[in-house]
């Protein structure tokens, strides 16, 4: 059996981005480790890879990379080797594989570490191999493709164009480019040494110009990009869609899929897709729509909670309500006090009553 029939053994997630349209979620943490029902989402696409057969990951790590090192360990329980690799500076996605080169053997797997997929890796690797493909690159399709990369394909699955992040008028598709390809080593040569480089910006579009086999196939599986916090937060919901269930929880009036064991809601509402962390309280006539509220927090009587996000440890004070909005770790929100469409950082202590809408507050250091 030759190398390229054996499974892929290998993969790079690029980890190293900073999460500028986040903050102030990503002024405390890396992009990668922001929570989707309680878990980082860069352990999905771990544990995607994982599932593939692949058992040596390299984590390409810039913004806090300190953080995913302290989050992750080393990640033993993912059942695949984690390595940590680190940039200087910023060299863009293909330029921080293009680092790892001498430690790359065979054909592997770059991934997205602040994307958000559970998808069946295994398809897309089995296409690369009977198209004897140069690089195949994973599609998903969205509803406003003119944030991302569009990409072109003929009848057999070969890229036939790109156009990154197209203007209105230039939408030809709304199948992007996920973030995630399989690649052969040889394609490493392509990419310069030390400079920035990116994959879909630069390296896909020399391949193909040199006319390279370039294929790409769908994802066959969740994806969810989570550059902003309303991206964040309907990632959460999704998975709880996709993962909770229609179960009884005591004392509680349950509606929808809940997800989320080990909390108490005895006197409360839940109407779902709701998840609810480990080590949670939620107060008697309190009512969750739509919500997802990370571990150890905790919930006074007759708040409203919907289409929110909290993450562990808040605090959330009798009559309090929240609408569109998400609460980073710790925060403390005072009984009466109403927010509307708002996000704040790690810490942000607010008395009540008041009124909050349309707000960005930073953590408190």
């Amino acid at each position: 059996m030759t190398e390229r029939e054996a499974g892929i053994k290998q993969a790079v997630i690029m980890a190293g981005g900073e999460g500028t349209r986040l903050k102030p979620l990503t002024d405390t943490r890396p992009k990668p480790l922001l929570p989707v029902l309680g878990r980082p989402c860069i352990e999905y696409v771990i544990n995607s890879l994982a599932s593939a057969g692949v058992e040596e990951i390299f984590l390409a790590c810039g913004y806090r990379s300190q953080d995913i090192v302290n989050s992750l360990g080393d990640a033993t329980h993912y059942g695949a080797k984690i390595i940590y690799a680190y940039e200087d500076s910023p060299m863009g996605t293909a330029g921080a594989v293009k680092l790892l080169q001498g430690k790359l053997h065979g054909t592997f797997i770059v991934g997205s570490g602040d994307t958000l997929t559970d998808a069946d890796l295994g398809h897309l690797i089995e296409f690369h191999r009977e198209k004897k493909a140069f690089v195949t690159m994973a599609l998903t399709e969205v509803e406003r493709p003119e944030q991302f990369g569009i990409v072109g394909v003929d009848a057999e699955g070969r890229i036939d164009r790109f156009k990154e992040k197209p203007k209105p008028e230039e939408v030809f598709s709304n199948v992007i480019n996920a973030g995630t390809y399989v690649l052969e080593p040889e394609a490493l040569d392509h990419i310069p040494a030390a400079t920035k480089y990116d994959f879909s910006k630069n390296l896909f579009p020399d391949l193909l110009q040199q006319g390279k086999a370039l294929f790409a196939s769908p994802l066959k599986g969740y994806w969810k990009d989570i550059g902003r916090p309303k991206d964040l937060f309907q990632a959460n919901i999704d998975l709880a869609e996709r993962r909770g269930q229609n179960i009884t929880v005591r004392g509680a009036l349950c509606k929808g899929k809940i997800a989320g064991s080990g909390f108490n809601a005895e006197g409360a509402k839940l109407f779902g897709p709701v998840f609810v962390g480990t080590a949670t309280r939620i107060g008697k006539g309190t009512s969750v729509t739509r919500s997802a509220i990370g571990k150890g927090s905790t919930v006074g009587e007759r708040a409203v909670i919907e289409d929110s996000l909290t993450l562990d440890r808040c605090q959330i004070g009798a009559g309090a309500i929240l609408k569109g909005s998400i609460l980073g770790e710790g925060c403390v929100i005072g009984p009466g006090v109403s927010l509307l469409d708002s996000v704040l950082g790690d810490g942000v202590k607010l008395d009540g009553p008041t009124s909050l809408e349309g707000r960005s507050l930073p953590d408190i250091q």
